[in-house]
């Protein structure tokens, strides 16, 4: 079971990116799904949140800007991410809280990061 993100990269202020975070594996269940980042000197920070119902959360600095849902089919979660600010800059990561087939605990899974870079 693995989670494999993609969809960084470099852009101007102002402008967007998509994130996407796919689950492969032996997967019988997925909860709750999140997006973090870390900036170099900072501490991870949680960004957005989509339960398995679809209800979000946001930091208080991303709300009206990023957008998180999921596909549950595919089994991926995005990050739309609009207005983008150099403060936005950091390595984000998904997890996502994955129950395998055969398996009676809950994982707490973390994909590898992708790099987000904000110019001004």
């Amino acid at each position: 079971v693995q989670l494999q993100a993609s969809g960084g990269g470099l852009v101007q202020a102002g402008g967007s990116l998509k994130l996407s975070c796919a689950a492969s594996g032996a997967i019988f269940s997925i909860n709750d799904m999140a997006w973090s980042r870390q900036a170099p000197g900072n501490q991870r920070e949680l960004v957005a949140s989509i339960a398995s119902g679809g209800r979000t959360n946001y930091a208080d600095s991303v709300k009206g800007r990023f957008t998180i849902s999921r596909d549950d089919v595919k089994k991926i979660v995005y990050l739309q991410m609009d207005s983008l600010k150099p403060e936005d800059t950091a390595v984000y990561h998904c997890n996502a809280a994955i129950l395998p087939w055969g398996a009676s605990e809950w994982l707490d899974v973390w994909g590898q990061g992708t790099q987000v870079t904000v110019s001004s």
